[in-house]
């Protein structure tokens, strides 16, 4: 029984994460880039090398590219696996991590920045 107990416990725990987005981000911070990342220095295929492709790419009306790394990871709140209770009240603790880069027209780093956002999602009857 205690093995059953255990087996469970771990599934659930297992399972009560989910992430998406570029996980190079994951334990990264703003003073960790800066060490690599150099505004008018770095280039745009020493950022692909490190960073890997970017989650979108735009232009300024100027044309100087913008890429954007994204990484999210949200974790389940406990209430979503107790029958019942997850039906009026659930959701997720959601952190995500954003790195936004913009290019000049010689494929040089102009300006960077790196910022963290912490949000809830609620789901259920009594979720909004």
């Amino acid at each position: 029984m205690k093995r059953l107990s255990a087996l469970l416990l771990s599934a659930l725990l297992l399972g009560a994460c989910a992430s998406s987005g570029n996980a190079t981000l994951k334990n990264i911070d703003l003073s960790e880039v800066k060490q690599y990342v150099v505004e008018g220095r770095t280039t745009k295929q020493q950022m692909q090398d490190k960073y890997g492709s970017a989650d979108n790419v735009s232009f300024t009306d100027g044309g100087n590219e913008i890429w954007t790394y994204r990484y999210s990871e949200a974790t389940s709140h406990a209430s979503n696996y107790i029958p019942i209770v997850n039906i009026f009240s659930s959701g997720h603790d959601i952190k995500t991590k954003e790195m936004v880069v913009m290019f000049d027209k010689n494929n040089i780093v102009q300006r960077f920045t790196v910022r963290e956002s912490n949000s809830t999602e609620k789901v259920g009857i009594l979720g909004k």
